[in-house]
């Protein structure tokens, strides 16, 4: 394949909601450095696949864009930069920190790897960016970093310690946003639920929730990342019940059903923790769907202890599966811990997966013969409030919010006409 010139950068985005809100931080800093012809893969560690992914997509790059200057970025860099500052097609690898820095951008590289340590960072500022290419709904980064250790997880060593954007900065990025059309907000973070004991009167995460909602009263949807549900503050529990533009959609970081596999995680919530906590918030707020995610074959797992994940599906009434098969991440406790045969791994990934579908079937076919709010994502497609996909059958506005109604259900997502 030739080589493409072009004068707008072009981004790789692996990973989180968070990653896609940096991904739009830097594509401003290159524009306004007056980077055309770059590259920037902005990596993910949270699997080895997903590391994978990312070295096999810079060698196909490189093989495309053969004159195009390539950086590298994200949490896979952070945590590994000799690993990606020695692939021959990279030009440049860059920190978390230093990508999102104006000045990382501007200069010719003095050094290949440009990555400090992400664990001396003590503060997260608000990037002001004005949108999104290609996305109907715009992401807020309000947190950065991570203070737990769960035992499977790299991320605090590519993230860093937990750190909150100042609630000023957060309400100055939603106003600016839906000044340029967004409807729907999501508020993105990497444990967004520790939000605020390092800002000034440690606000808590509801009472910057319920202070952006009274600032930009202009909003008409609002989501939140995934949530720990042993960490909802009071205020956050009232908007649950009483506020109508927080979508009634949660997505939880459960990872598993079984109690000892949590205590091994080094989670800090029971199975019984969120159970209590799905029926609570089912009880002030009855239309509310849950997302969740799973590690399948995390070390130890026995066969019992996975039939308690399975049935948590059922017993907290979950819609949205994200299930990984466990993947070892080298430095981290449970890669030292008695493994789970590879292939058991991915059956029961897999059989999780198959419970969640028929989930999301049952909540499909309980929507049927109901009005919805739709946020149009692109052509005829969008999501509804239960962040359902939908088909409307006619192009419609991408970014606009419309009511229709649910006809049915055809290849996984709702059909409906709009009202």
């Amino acid at each position: 394949m030739s080589d493409t010139v072009t004068n707008e950068p072009e981004i790789v985005t692996f990973g989180c909601r968070l990653n896609t809100y940096e991904s739009e931080v830097m594509r401003t800093h290159a524009r306004n450095a007056g980077l055309g012809d770059v590259v920037i893969v902005n990596t993910c560690a949270v699997t080895s696949e997903a590391e994978r992914q990312a070295r096999q997509t810079i060698r196909k790059l490189r093989r495309e864009r053969p004159n195009a200057r390539i950086v590298v970025t994200g949490c896979a860099a952070q945590i590994d930069p000799q690993r990606y500052g020695a692939m021959p097609e990279v030009d440049q690898v860059l920190g978390n920190q230093e990508k999102l820095q104006p000045e990382s951008w501007g200069l010719a590289p003095a050094e290949k790897v440009l990555v400090n340590d992400i664990m001396s960072v003590k503060e997260t500022a608000g990037h002001l960016i004005g949108g999104f290419e290609d996305r109907a709904r715009a992401f807020v980064q309000v947190q950065q970093g991570c203070d737990h250790r769960c035992t499977f997880c790299i991320i605090p060593y590519g993230r860093g310690p937990s750190r909150s954007v100042p609630i000023g900065a957060v309400v100055e990025q939603v106003q600016a946003l839906v000044k340029a059309g967004y409807n729907e907000v999501v508020l993105s973070g990497v444990d967004i639920t520790s939000f605020g004991p390092d800002l000034p009167g440690t606000p808590t995460l509801g009472q910057m929730v319920r202070r952006l909602l009274a600032l930009v009263p202009e909003l008409p949807r609002l989501r939140l990342s995934s949530l720990d549900c042993i960490e909802i503050d009071d205020d956050l529990w009232r908007l649950i019940e009483t506020e109508p533009r927080l979508m009634p959609h949660l997505h939880l970081s459960l990872q598993a059903g079984d109690d000892m596999i949590l205590k091994r995680m080094k989670r800090r919530h029971s199975r019984a923790d969120a159970i209590a906590f799905c029926e609570r918030v089912r009880s002030l707020r009855p239309d509310m769907v849950f997302g969740a995610d799973f590690i399948a074959g995390f070390p130890t797992e026995t066969d019992a202890m996975f039939e308690n994940t399975l049935r948590l599906v059922e017993e907290c009434g979950l819609t949205w599966l994200h299930v990984f098969p466990y993947s070892p991440r080298p430095g981290t406790p449970a890669a030292r811990m008695p493994q789970v045969d590879g292939g058991v791994r991915k059956e029961r990934a897999a059989r999780l997966r198959a419970r969640g579908a028929e989930a999301e079937a049952r909540t499909l076919a309980s929507l049927v013969g109901r009005e919805v709010s739709v946020l149009v994502e692109k052509d005829d497609l969008g999501r509804t409030q239960h962040f359902a996909e939908i088909r409307l059958g006619t192009p419609q506005a991408p970014g606009s919010v419309l009511r229709a109604m649910v006809t049915g259900v055809a290849g996984g997502a709702l059909t409906g006409t709009p009202l």
